[in-house]
């Protein structure tokens, strides 16, 4: 396929070439999105837009100001982060800004250029592509457009239910190794030094403290002062663009001390041409090659921007649907890629700003790519002597909030054992890299999951005296317990995960009963769910209890469980020792008939 990228510069060749693939994929994406536009549940635009409230209007165009003077710096330094040059990051925070103001359910989500995102696709395109070159563009744009391309499949096939996959503890150990990634990645914007690209981050580490002593002074200097203006204005006065005045005053700088003539590391020339449209060149083996970096930044960058969309839409009391936000971030994946850019999600930070800057509706983004492109026609030729340490400590800043301690120490005060889960993301992703690591994690937090459903939780039940119900005798030490009748509870599914433990559990308690009547109560009502493996479990231990001349009886069954007990011939081997409730199996058990004929008409075995 012919390039539609120029391999002279970083923007999309205003030309597209009307190449037959080419053509295929736009024709199918104008068919997808023509059909979507049918209705308003796809294209939430329609349903916001048309009863727009004037009232609105300020605060929306403030929000958009604001947010785009924080956007212009962070994409510029974000495309820095991914390998690129800054002018793509510009590109990327642009249409497909428009495009999810379109496409999106939250109304206060500012996508475009993340960290994270940026990160991995720096990563992914540096064993791929030589970073600088035309056809590293390429890459990047093509790979914008295959996380796109991930997004739709998923939210087309109403399967964004699969990211539920990444726990929350998994990605807040990923993101706060991500985070420590990207900051030691920048120290040397910061210090002035050459660090040499390393797959590792204990590597990386190394390799900035050997170079630590090669510091340059005057680019010290400015980089540690930008960082720490940065962080007293994020403390001192939080509503102003911290970002925007760091930038202007670092350019200031340059040009008044001439740093750039002692060696300071500028961004140089940015081109002033608005995003292209074009379909960027690629093979067959690159898609192969980036196929799973497209996977993965799907699931990270959703999990990202769902969780801080679901945060604003109960602040402000209205839904966020997962499925059309895959859609909407599908869509601007897309038009990323189609239009120069890279992968974009939305953002923590820029959302916070964007709805504490007063966003009420999508136009506030409308307003916040308006002031991007804006700046690429008409203010790139001030950002020539930006310096790359002014970048450096911004992106710093910006990532030290995604190590959130308090939601770590939250987490293990949940529940303990999703530290197995943090942690094992946490360690992973720095030894083994942002692929690798994310992959492990997934894999530890579903094996702890198994390992739950293994070990159900169950209980020993007694009576609570002057009531039908029954409690766990652990937690209630107060309630009657019969030697003669063993009440165990189980609360878990029963399957092929945990039937092995099941059945050594209920065998174990059948065991053990020695007094007469000898009766041994399974409660079901913590039964969920009973697969073939559970069945054939259930079938093979009532001959072997009985063999033991105890009754085993079971109460509170569930429908679907019954359902299946019914298919596999489980309801008629229990027979008469079916019950509605466990205070109905004791009756029956103590053989009070004339009770159990009043709770059978009242509840019924078959009415659960």
């Amino acid at each position: 396929m012919t390039s539609s990228l120029v391999s002279s510069g970083n923007c999309m060749d205003p030309s597209y070439q009307n190449t037959p693939g080419g053509m295929l994929l736009i024709h199918l994406f104008v068919r997808i999105f023509a059909h979507m536009s049918e209705h308003s549940r796809i294209l939430p635009i329609m349903g916001w837009l048309p009863g727009y409230q004037r009232a609105d209007l300020r605060s929306d165009v403030a929000a958009g100001l604001t947010v785009g003077a924080m956007l212009v710096p962070q994409a510029m330094a974000y495309a820095l982060l991914a390998g690129l040059s800054p002018e793509v990051g510009l590109y990327a925070a642009t249409v497909p800004v428009v495009i999810y103001a379109l496409f999106g359910t939250s109304r206060q989500l500012a996508v475009g250029p993340v960290a994270i995102v940026s990160l991995m696709t720096a990563s992914a395109l540096a064993s791929v592509v030589e970073q600088g070159t035309a056809e590293y563009l390429q890459a990047a744009a093509l790979l914008a457009i295959m996380v796109g391309v991930v997004h739709l499949v998923l939210g087309g096939g109403r399967l964004g239910f699969l990211v539920d996959f990444l726990s929350h503890s998994v990605l807040v150990g990923f993101t706060a190794a991500a985070a420590l990634i990207i900051g030691f990645s920048q120290v040397k914007h910061v210090l002035g030094v050459s660090v040499p690209r390393q797959e590792h981050f204990i590597d990386t580490v190394g390799e900035v403290f050997s170079a630590a002593s090669e510091t340059h002074g005057a680019t010290a200097v400015l980089g540690l002062t930008a960082l720490v203006g940065l962080l007293v204005l994020k403390r001192v006065a939080p509503r102003l663009p911290a970002a925007l005045l760091v930038v202007a005053s670092s350019i200031v700088a340059v040009r008044v001390f001439n740093l750039e003539d002692e060696g300071v590391r500028v961004v140089g020339d940015i081109p002033g041409s608005l995003p292209a449209f074009g379909l960027p060149d690629f093979s067959g083996s690159l898609i192969g090659d980036l196929a799973v970096t497209a996977v993965v930044i799907t699931i990270v960058g959703f999990m990202e921007s769902i969780a801080v969309a679901k945060v604003y839409a109960r602040r402000h009391h209205y839904e966020v649907e997962p499925n059309s936000e895959l859609i909407g971030l599908g869509a601007a994946n897309v038009a990323a890629g189609l239009f120069g850019g890279y992968p974009v999600t939305g953002g923590f930070s820029r959302t916070a700003v964007n709805d504490t800057a007063g966003a009420r509706t999508p136009l506030a983004s409308l307003v916040t790519a308006g002031i991007v492109l804006a700046t690429i026609a008409f203010f790139t030729p001030l950002l020539t002597t930006l310096p790359n340490a002014a970048l450096g400590a911004i992106i710093i800043v910006a990532v030290i909030g995604l190590i959130d301690v308090a939601e770590m120490r939250h987490i293990v005060a949940v529940k303990r054992s999703d530290l197995i889960g943090l942690s094992v993301a946490f360690i992973a992703t720095l030894v083994l890299g942002i692929e690798i690591g994310i992959g492990v994690a997934v894999v530890a937090s579903m094996l702890v999951v198994f390992a739950r459903m293994s070990t159900p939780h169950t209980a020993v039940l007694g009576h609570v005296d002057g009531t039908t119900s029954y409690r766990n005798v652990a937690r209630f030490p107060e309630v009657e317990i019969d030697e003669g009748i063993r009440i165990i509870r189980i609360d878990a599914a029963v399957s092929f995960v945990n039937a092995s433990k099941t059945r050594r559990l209920v065998w174990g308690h059948a065991q053990a009963l020695t007094e007469p009547p000898r009766a041994l109560v399974l409660d079901a009502g913590g039964i969920n769910d009973l697969d073939a493996t559970g069945a054939e479990m259930f079938a093979e231990l009532i001959p072997d209890i009985e063999a033991l001349d105890v009754a085993f009886h079971i109460a509170g069954v569930k429908g679907p469980v019954r359902d299946v007990m019914h298919r596999a011939g489980l309801w008629e081997k229990f027979d008469d020792r079916i019950h509605a409730s466990t205070y109905d199996a004791v009756l029956a058990i103590r053989r009070r008939p004339a009770l159990r004929r009043q709770l059978l008409r009242r509840t019924g075995v078959d009415e659960r």
